[in-house]
């Protein structure tokens, strides 16, 4: 070693030459080491740098590959070369704030009506619920009741041979009336789930009173509608028109499209909806103009459960052969004046020589001219939802006069419809919900939007009232598509309510419509579905509730427009909110 060659002198002696060379040897020695190691050093330098280069020449390499790969598939998006699934798409509207309050809403909501629904299969038509072969016992008979009494009835339901069910499910409607008094009322139905119900009528008036029990789907079939509806979007076709010039161009629209060609994408990302229409070539998605649909020929029943709703009539009686009770004024019940923020109970009402009256609270008649007009006087009133919501300002315009048409260039019965009072500095205004909207009849989407987004651009006070309806167009579709809906105009009346307290906000339920329609489309089941949802999501909201519903059943109407005797109970009951 070095250092050890040059400290041999102090330990060993010898001649003056000897150690003059030993120390040349030793400087000769220890310079090709220093040279040695500066090569060893520069050669290790050398092959890091070389290496570093190489590193970074290939990590250069893999990043201009990225940029580019990341170029490409930008490219084929915002071509629409490539197009999402409707799950990728909805999954994509979600990331930004996943997951959301509403999700998890919509997830507990869905859970909740999941496990309220039978899910039965079924090989053998004999073995569903026969409204025949059921058994009705009345609890506690009595000879006479009271106002304000319940009659409450045991039913046990059989299959086609007499057997008894050890499950529940069954579709029912329970109904008091008296045609004589033209009175009716919603009775209550309690599912033990294990083949026996608890079947509620409470009553109303003093007089006779009939009892009617309709089967109107047994179990099985509410397990088949209940799995079918929520297997696709595509049992109804939109066709959106575009224009181009002098010549239209119609291509497929939809809540889902299952196809790969370009789409249209009308996204609205805060609120989670979506509705596409296959691009025209060499045409805008912002020409889309006007919409109409058609019902397809798609079906996710089986052909075991379609014979079960073509079999047997829906609607079926149960109670055939029970005779009127009779019903005594015993009390008198005093209600407070009903006003927005009351809760609503099931049944809300009854109806009595054709009048509504609420259980909860009680109504005034306000149908004459000159009552209705010292209402709206300063008012501005906004209808928004479905055609039944549109019967209101029909109304409004047959019955007052003062009121005239604000014609807006539009056509159609499903254009926006305006009346004003210039006198009165009255303004009432119906106008559609956004997508699904399901019409044979072309209607312009030019100002379409969805009612959440309508009630943001409102700015509310004291005299301002807004009214909403929806339910009947949902129908066809996927559980969670009013779901969602449904929590969007809750947030968006909460957000209004945080900028204008003092705006009265008034909701209408959907009622019940024709029994002989296609049940996988447009059953009543669907109907009464949403109807919880509906009083659900809104249930503690400071809005007044309209049970149309309860109405629909009452006056037994049966009518997706139902008649002018309940249009004009249910305007009675949003005067009373509102003057």
């Amino acid at each position: 070693m070095p250092n050890t060659v040059e400290q041999l002198p102090e330990h060993n002696a010898g001649t003056s030459s000897d150690v003059s060379n030993r120390n040349s040897e030793s400087n000769m020695t220890a310079e090709t080491m220093t040279t040695a190691v500066i090569i060893s050093l520069d050669q290790l330098i050398f092959s890091r740098t070389l290496a570093m280069r190489t590193n970074v020449r290939a990590q250069r390499k893999r990043l201009m590959l990225l940029v580019l790969l990341i170029a490409w598939v930008i490219y084929l998006f915002s071509a629409n070369i490539l197009q999402l699934p409707w799950n990728i798409s909805k999954k994509l509207l979600n990331r930004a704030s996943s997951p959301t309050e509403t999700d998890l809403r919509m997830n507990e909501i869905n859970k909740q009506l999941d496990q309220m629904i039978p899910h039965r299969r079924f090989s053998d038509m004999n073995t569903i619920t026969s409204a025949a072969h059921s058994v009705v016992t009345i609890l506690n008979p009595q000879k006479t009741y009271c106002i304000g009494d319940q009659l409450d009835i045991l039913l046990e339901v059989k299959d086609h041979l007499g057997n008894s069910k050890k499950y529940g499910g069954d579709f029912l409607r329970a109904r008091t009336f008296s045609q004589e008094l033209k009175a009716g009322a919603k009775g209550r139905v309690t599912d033990f789930n294990n083949g026996t119900y608890l079947i509620s009528f409470p009553l109303f008036w003093a007089g006779k009173a009939s009892l009617s029990l309709l089967l109107i789907h047994p179990s099985e079939g509410v397990s088949a509608l209940w799995r079918a509806r929520s297997r696709g979007y595509d049992k109804v076709i939109f066709t959106g028109q575009f224009a181009n010039g002098t010549s239209p161009v119609f291509t497929e629209c939809g809540l889902a499209l299952d196809t790969s060609t370009e789409l249209c994408q009308y996204l609205d990302f805060r609120d989670q909806e979506a509705f596409y229409c296959v691009k025209p070539p060499q045409i805008s998605c912002d020409a889309l103009i006007n919409m109409k649909t058609r019902n397809s020929r798609v079906s996710y029943l089986d052909n075991e459960e379609k014979m079960l709703f073509h079999r047997y009539p829906i609607g079926m009686q149960i109670m055939e052969n029970f005779n009127p009770i009779e019903v005594l004024n015993c009390d008198k019940v005093i209600k407070k004046k009903c006003q927005i923020g009351m809760k609503s109970p099931v049944p809300s009402g009854y109806a009595l020589q054709g009048k509504w009256t609420p259980t909860f609270c009680k109504l005034d008649q306000l149908n004459t001219v000159t009552t209705i007009n010292n209402c709206f006087e300063r008012k501005l009133i906004y209808l928004m939802g479905d055609s039944t919501m549109r019967q209101w300002i029909q109304y409004f315009s047959m019955h007052i006069k003062t009121l005239k048409h604000l014609d807006y260039h539009e056509n159609g019965m499903l254009k926006k419809h305006v009346l004003v009072d210039v006198n009165r500095n009255t303004h009432i205004q119906w106008k559609k919900h956004g997508h699904p909207y399901v019409t044979i009849h072309s209607f312009s989407v030019k100002e379409d939007t969805y009612v959440s987004h309508q009630i943001d651009r409102i700015a509310g006070d004291r005299n301002t009232v807004i009214a909403i309806s929806l339910g009947q167009h949902f129908r066809p579709f996927p559980i969670e598509v009013f779901i969602r809906r449904t929590l969007n105009i809750r947030r968006a009346i909460e957000r209004l309510f945080l900028r204008s307290p003092d705006t009265k906000v008034i909701l209408k339920t959907e009622n019940t419509r024709e029994l002989t329609l296609e049940a996988e489309r447009f059953s009543d089941f669907h109907g009464y579905v949403q109807y919880l949802v509906f009083r659900d999501v809104f249930q503690d909201l400071n809005v007044g509730i309209i049970d149309a519903w309860d109405m629909s059943i009452a006056y037994d109407t049966n009518s997706l427009h139902p008649t002018d005797t309940v249009i004009e109970n249910q305007i009675n009951m949003f005067l009373n909110f509102i003057c």
